[in-house]
């Protein structure tokens, strides 16, 4: 452990408390990832997540938009949230994943008070970023929890729910005080990055190569060219991709009939919209849904 850090660092560190189907539910994992494991596509979970990042240097994207992190810069993303991280190339980049589930509490006033601490995680922009005074006292919890995980006395799963509590309660209290700048640079990348955001922003619509081209004032060649350069998709994928992302979305978190899930994430027909879930999800729209439904 790395005891000199703000954030201590326990190499390996995996420990799970309850499943992610459960009501309450924890994972913390303490790992490194290189550039040559960046996800392929932006995903999602039915859980919350917290991603600390350990070094300086990595990425995420959250609903298509690029945030440049660094050292201990707290990203929150809350259930179906679609996002990913990106790694440099290089040396592998330690970081640590936090993912939970908390029950409604029984007594109405706990349970306003649990949403009223989960509510930072909703809140624009999803990375915290803090100053070194304030970075210890949020971070003392999650070192405790560290402590907790690796000792585990007779009640510590009580204790990290405790702690955790804290932790979050730290964040809402900070959260005002965010430095954290979404720098704009005007660069390819970063264009490229506008596109992908309007995309997850306004993938109901109709979209083309060439209606994107007029909008970012790029020529449908490079545009066509450089999207799939910098993103590894072509655009046509990439908007399919998304609708397909959020047609899930809406399966998973809604009673919404499948025929208007399929119009409300774009598509001009159902037989297309079922054609291509099939193609990218491995399985129907209905059968995704009813394999979600038995694995709750």
């Amino acid at each position: 452990m790395a005891t000199n850090e703000i954030l201590h660092y326990e190499q390996g560190l995996v420990e799970t408390i309850g499943n992610d189907s459960d009501p309450l539910f924890y994972l913390f994992d303490y790992d490194v990832r290189s550039f040559d494991i960046n996800m392929e596509f932006q995903h999602f979970h039915r859980f919350y997540e917290i991603h600390i990042l350990i070094d300086k240097d990595a990425e995420h994207l959250v609903d298509g938009a690029l945030f440049p992190l660094r050292q201990y810069d707290i990203t929150l993303l809350p259930p179906l949230k679609l996002h990913k991280s990106i790694y440099p190339e290089g040396s592998p980049v330690r970081r640590l994943i936090i993912d939970f589930s908390i029950p409604e509490e029984a007594n109405p006033l706990l349970n306003e008070e649990t949403n009223r601490l989960l509510s930072v995680f909703y809140a624009d922009p999803p990375v915290l970023r803090f100053n070194e005074s304030e970075q210890k006292e949020i971070f003392f919890h999650i070192n405790e929890i560290c402590d907790l995980l690796k000792h585990k006395a007779p009640g510590y799963m009580l204790q990290v729910h405790t702690e955790f509590i804290r932790f979050l309660y730290c964040l809402n209290k900070y959260a005002p005080k965010n430095i954290y700048k979404q720098v704009k640079e005007n660069t390819l990348e970063e264009k490229i990055y506008q596109v992908t955001s309007y995309i997850h922003a306004h993938f109901a619509e109709e979209l083309s190569l060439e209606f994107l081209s007029q909008t970012f004032y790029i020529s449908p060649y490079y545009l066509s060219h450089q999207f799939k350069a910098i993103t590894g998709f072509n655009l046509v994928n990439y908007i399919q991709m998304t609708r397909i992302r959020n047609a899930q979305q809406m399966l998973l978190s809604g009673k919404a009939k499948i025929t208007d899930i399929s119009i409300a994430c774009g598509f001009n027909s159902f037989s297309q919209f079922n054609r291509t879930f099939n193609k990218l999800v491995g399985k129907s729209p209905s059968d995704f849904k009813k394999n979600a439904i038995q694995a709750l």
